[in-house]
């Protein structure tokens, strides 16, 4: 189960236009898998223009680095890369990744996304089994315990889709 800040997060970064697709817990929760998250995870585009948007939203949101007592906030040369920031915000933690395994970017994972419909907006959303195929190759223990669950929730659902 996700926070309802956490929905408040999204909307505001698609209120921006910004280009990204939910991965990580999130992703699994609105895929239906019955895990708790504290965070979102997020793949952005870093087009310029991408950039552009974001850093208006994280503005908005009053995104800082966590961990940081400075409050640094991001500027867009910390938004080009294929590198990941972690931040903090006033809806919650927000977690912004430059690609996901080795560099895998927002263009590679299109094709293994869709537009979700997610209280009253729309927000592109990695598909559960490519999820599971990112979790599979971590080895913390919450991303192996999180791609057992993933794995029973396709199960169940391709169950469902066979009645």
């Amino acid at each position: 189960m996700a926070d309802a800040r956490l929905i408040d997060l999204l909307r505001v970064l698609r209120a921006h236009e910004v280009d990204f697709i939910v991965v990580g817990g999130m992703a699994a929760v609105i895929g239906g898998a019955p895990i708790v998250t504290q965070d979102v995870d997020v793949l952005r585009a870093n087009t310029p223009e991408n950039v552009e948007r974001l850093l208006a939203a994280l503005d908005e949101l009053d995104a800082v680095f966590r961990g940081d007592d400075r409050r640094l906030r991001p500027v867009a040369s910390h938004l080009t890369g294929p590198g990941y920031l972690l931040l903090a915000t006033k809806l919650g933690v927000l977690d912004l990744l430059g690609s996901v395994e080795d560099a895998t970017r927002y263009e590679d994972l299109l094709a293994d996304s869709s537009w979700i419909e997610l209280d009253g907006f729309s927000v592109r959303v990695l598909s559960l089994p490519r999820l599971l195929e990112i979790k599979r190759k971590l080895k913390r223990p919450k991303d192996q315990l999180m791609a057992l669950q993933i794995e029973a929730v396709i199960d169940e659902q391709r169950r469902q889709r066979e009645r």
